[in-house]
This record gives C-alpha cells, structure tokens and sequence, in this order.
C-alpha cells in the first residue's frame, strides 16, 4: 500500500499538503487538489488513521484549557487564536476540546480525568507558568502534549513550546519610534512576576540602550491590564520630570488606555506622542487614530503547535526536510497606523 509520503513525492507536494487534501481540501487551489488527488488515485493510496497519531497514541481530538482571566480583563487575541488553533487541527483530521480547569496543582485532576477517560489524546498547553505543574505531570504520563509560551525563569524548557519573541517586538517599536523623531520612549508594563513582562521590557531596555536613549523611570508597572492602568500610568509617564514623547504597551489594552488619557489632556497620539501596542488586536484598526501595534503571528502560532504535536513537517518542506526542532520562537511583526505618525 503506498504511503503519504509517496504520494507527496509523486505530486510534488509537501507531506502537509497531501494532508490537507484529504481532510480539508478547500484549503488547496484547485489545480494543486486535482493534482495530488490523481496521485491518490494512482497508487490506490488508502489514508491510515494510525499514521495519523501523536507520539504514543491515534488522536480524535487534543485538548486545550480555556485561559481563565481576572474580573474586568480580557485577552482580546483569544477568539483568534482558538480559531487558528481549531483551523490547523482540522487540517490534520483532529479537533480541539476546550475545557476549564483551575490554575496550578488544583487543576491537575482535570487533566488526568479527560485523558483517562479517553476523551483526548494530548494536550495544547498556555498561560505557562514558573514551575508549572503540567508540564512535569504530562511526561510522568507519557501524555503527549506542547505549550503556547515557555515556561519563564527556568534554565531549560519541560518541553516542547511555539513562542513569540516579545523581546525583539518591543525592540522594533523602540527602532520605529526613534526612527519618527522620538527620543524619550516610556514603556507600560504588568508586574514584575510575569516572565513575559520581563521579556518584553529587555527589548525595550536594550534598543534603548542601542540609541542612546534615556530607560531611567520611564518603566511603569502597571497592576493589571486594564485601560485605566493604562491611562494612570501614561499620566505618571507624561507628568514626571521631562515626560515622554514615546509610549510602548506591552498591551493593546494598556496602549488604548495610554490613547485615552492623551486625549483628555488634548494631545494627539501620533503628532505629539507616539504610542505602540503589542497583539494588534481587534481594535487597534478601529480606534482613532488607529494604533500601531506588534502582531503575533497567530496562524503560524496555530499550525506550528499541532505540527509539534503530530510530528507533522514544520512547514513546506517534505518530511525529509522538515524541521524537528520542538522549540520554536517565532518573531512578530510591527504594524505601524496613525498612533505613531511622526509629529
């Protein structure tokens, strides 16, 4: 019986792409479905579900905790990602189950009684956490499983992540910025236990640091993120000593936030203060003038998570070539609108 491989080698195709023919041809142009799907025919190919399987297992579905969020805040790349993730399973003949669990050591059994239960095969993990509980427990039982994020102050990783390098984000704000005229660039950031924050602030610290530019209480931490964190500390950046005329969010909430209180004092985001977010969320095209913001690349996210997680090629390449690293950090892409226009 032929093999998909073989079948990709005979219609010069990648090993993905012979995937998606059978499980979601509306995602091929026509020519390319007509060709691989004569190839199917031509060697009598007969798709084996147990080629399609994680490490140890065939996979129906994989699962995936809905990240639980403080009252009052939202993560407003989510429906995006869930949507991305849901599209790159489907691609492989897998779905996503979503499920809640509490944070920590408590929502453990939740995890042990899907998969016990045979409800899911592997696990999509997010929101990592120092020391997090999972990681160690999915290996102690050879659960299959691969995280949205690393896992922050940890000299190696539990194990295999997807990743968005926020660091060189945020340094490439601070390089547009600079580039528009702007020589005191604040930045908004969430407290100082969150990894990510962290991260993020040493991309602005360093290409600070690269331009000659002034980091000396132009951090602020902001409690939560929320617009009126981000308004309090855009109006503690614009009120200490010579104020800033710069702003980088590590937030799109936190940099709409920092567009309101610009506005209430009269200035305008762009032509006095330039303001960059991070997510390019929804409504940062919306807003007036519109933000700049740093985009995740939430579809590559997506499909490079359930790649990992397959054993599927990491991108175009045939199965020989593809990459089999399981640590993959991905750098986003700065969107520039109206917020940061040269003043």
């Amino acid at each position: 019986m032929a093999t998909l491989k073989q079948v990709a080698a005979h219609a010069e195709v990648s090993v993905q792409t012979v995937s998606n023919a059978l499980n979601a041809p509306h995602r091929l142009r026509p020519d390319t479905l007509q060709r691989v799907t004569r190839s199917i025919e031509l060697l009598n190919y007969r798709p084996n579900r147990n080629a399609r399987s994680l490490r140890t297992s065939a996979v129906e579905l994989i699962g995936y905790c809905v990240p639980s969020l403080p009252s009052g805040q939202a993560h407003l790349v989510m429906d995006q990602f869930l949507h991305a993730l849901c599209t790159a399973a489907e691609a492989t003949g897998q779905h996503i189950l979503l499920f809640t669990a509490p944070p920590g050591v408590e929502g453990m059994p939740v995890y042990d009684d899907l998969h016990a239960r045979r409800m899911v095969d592997g696990f999509v993990l997010s929101q990592t956490q120092t020391h997090d509980p999972r990681h160690g427990w999915l290996k102690e039982q050879d659960i299959p499983f691969v995280s949205f994020g690393r896992v922050w102050k940890e000299t190696t990783q539990p194990g295999p992540y997807v990743d968005v390098d926020g660091a060189a984000g945020c340094a490439d704000a601070v390089q547009h910025l600079h580039q528009t005229g702007r020589r005191r660039i604040g930045f908004l950031s969430w407290p100082k236990t969150s990894g990510l924050a962290e991260d993020r602030l040493s991309g602005w610290r360093t290409a600070c640091k690269e331009l000659d530019l002034p980091t000396g209480s132009l951090a602020i931490r902001c409690r939560e993120d929320t617009m009126d964190e981000g308004a309090r500390a855009t109006a503690e950046l614009l009120d200490a000593g010579e104020g800033v005329d710069g702003i980088v969010a590590i937030s799109d909430i936190l940099a709409l936030g920092a567009l309101r209180e610009l506005s209430r004092r009269g200035l305008t985001a762009g032509a006095q203060v330039g303001v960059v977010g991070f997510d390019d969320s929804p409504l940062a095209s919306v807003v007036s003038p519109a933000l700049t913001s740093i985009r995740q690349p939430i579809d590559q996210i997506a499909t490079q998570l359930i790649n990992i997680l397959t054993g599927l090629p990491a991108g175009p390449e045939t199965a020989e070539q593809a990459d089999v690293s399981t640590e993959r950090l991905l750098l986003p892409e700065l969107v520039i609108r109206g917020s940061s226009a040269p003043g």
